[in-house]
């Protein structure tokens, strides 16, 4: 414990995390996996092994504060600090913006933002005390180009960009680089740019790429 570095996925699922997931081992990561589902992390864990990749998973909501500490407390007791975050985990349900409810708004934006910022607080104590680190949130298109019928997922990923620009102020000088992936399109295994492989790349280019940018497009 303590010499490894940790990659943590937050919203772990089998699209662009476990791209990440392989891409990140490739450098010598060991990666955590925080989800609320235990049966799919399971899999994921067999997934990742016959990759050739160390993997351990822990099982909370991202919607959850109590829930996302307790797991985060779990990987730095048993991994030691993470030294790059992965918020992955969004809500996405179709609803027409004029039907939806300050109730579902509001859950979503639990998991949507909350979470995010909830992990990211989790993190920071160990990073700061490694003097580095990195957080990086998976964004959105829609983020800058609302849609009618994902009004509340447009909401969130454009809270998620404007949480990244409020984190980086607040950590400026601690050498731990906050960032968001904006994916501009639909994922898919087929699709030659937003393959999960293609997008798993462009956050490792991101994060190690130097300078004060707090978003690539892609």
């Amino acid at each position: 414990m303590g010499n490894k570095k940790v990659l943590t996925i937050v919203g772990m699922g089998k699209g662009i995390s476990l791209a990440l997931a392989k891409r990140f081992a490739k450098e010598g990561y060991t990666i955590a996996m925080i989800s609320r589902n235990e049966n799919n992390l399971k899999k994921y864990q067999k997934t990742l092994a016959d990759a050739q990749v160390e993997s351990h998973y822990f099982v909370a909501d991202a919607g959850g504060a109590i829930s996302l500490k307790n797991a985060f407390d779990n990987v730095h007791e048993t991994l030691g600090p993470t030294e790059t975050l992965i918020y992955n985990a969004a809500v996405i349900r179709k609803q027409n913006i004029l039907t939806e409810s300050l109730e579902s708004l509001v859950e979503d934006f639990k998991v949507n933002v909350g979470g995010a910022l909830e992990s990211a607080k989790a993190v920071i104590p160990g990073m700061e005390k490694q003097g580095k680190g990195s957080i990086i949130f998976t964004g959105g298109g829609l983020s800058r180009h609302p849609h009618k019928d994902y009004g509340s997922l447009a909401i969130g990923k454009a809270g998620l960009r404007n949480l990244t620009g409020s984190l980086a102020r607040a950590l400026e000088g601690k050498n731990i680089k906050v960032g968001t992936v904006v994916i501009y399109g639909y994922v898919s295994e087929k699709d030659e740019k937003y393959n999960p492989k293609a997008i798993a790349e462009q956050f490792w280019e991101f994060m190690m790429s130097g300078g004060k940018d707090l978003e690539v497009v892609y």
